[in-house]
This record gives structure tokens, C-alpha cells and sequence, in this order.
């Protein structure tokens, strides 16, 4: 996910440590280090700056994306919809889902959990 439109120029600035303090699109005397707006210690940076309840209300969204993900595919495999019922734009999404899980457990570096007994 990138936080910031690709072409925006992002600036930090620094602590004696090391770590991010301030950030910039605009580059100025105390804010002038460049870093990619894909940079991970500039994603870090921006999500400890989120309130705790926002960070774990977006780790539930992206549980509960993947329950709707089973779900509709327990009904499309249980027959009470059809896969091209959906609009095109889900069926694209979740193929794409689909076929990036297939690619995850073709490395098989993390568990999904899918063998959880519920």
C-alpha cells in the first residue's frame, strides 16, 4: 500500500538517533532528507503517528475482508451463488486474491490460518 501518490517527493527529518521526527513534501533547511514515498521506515513512521484504535480497527478490516472472502466462496461452492452473479469488479478482486494466496502458499513462508477447526 503506498501512502502517498507515486511522483510526490517526501522529506524527513531526522533525531539524533536516527529515527523519523517530521516529514515534508516540501524540502526545507531542517527537513531535507529525501526518501522514496514506498519507504518503509516512512510507512512505520506514519502509522505510529495513527491512534491505537485506528490501527487495530484496520488490522479487523483486513480480518474481515478475509472472512467475506470465505464466505462468498463457501457460497459459490455450496451452489447458492454464482461466481459471475457478482459484479465484475468483485470477481476481479477476489481472482486477484485468489491467485496472489495461490502464489503465498506456493512459497509457503506463512501460515494463513485456513487450518483453524472453528
Amino acid at each position: 500500500m503506498r501512502l502517498v501518490d507515486s511522483g510526490y517527493s517526501m522529506y524527513i527529518k531526522r533525531n539524533q538517533d536516527g529515527a523519523i521526527i517530521a516529514i515534508s513534501q516540501i524540502a526545507a533547511e531542517d527537513v531535507s532528507e529525501f526518501v522514496n514515498d514506498d519507504s518503509s521506515e516512512l510507512h512505520l513512521y506514519l502509522q505510529s503517528l495513527k491512534p491505537s484504535q485506528m490501527a487495530t480497527l484496520e488490522q479487523s478490516d483486513q480480518a474481515m475482508a478475509r472472512v467475506l472472502e470465505d464466505v462468498i466462496n463457501l457460497l459459490v461452492d455450496q451452489g447458492t451463488i454464482r461466481f459471475t452473479d457478482l459484479p465484475e469488479a468483485a470477481q476481479t478482486k477476489l481472482l486477484s486474491r485468489r491467485e496472489l494466496r495461490g502464489q503465498r502458499q506456493g512459497m509457503n513462508l506463512l501460515d494463513d490460518g485456513d487450518d483453524l477447526k472453528i
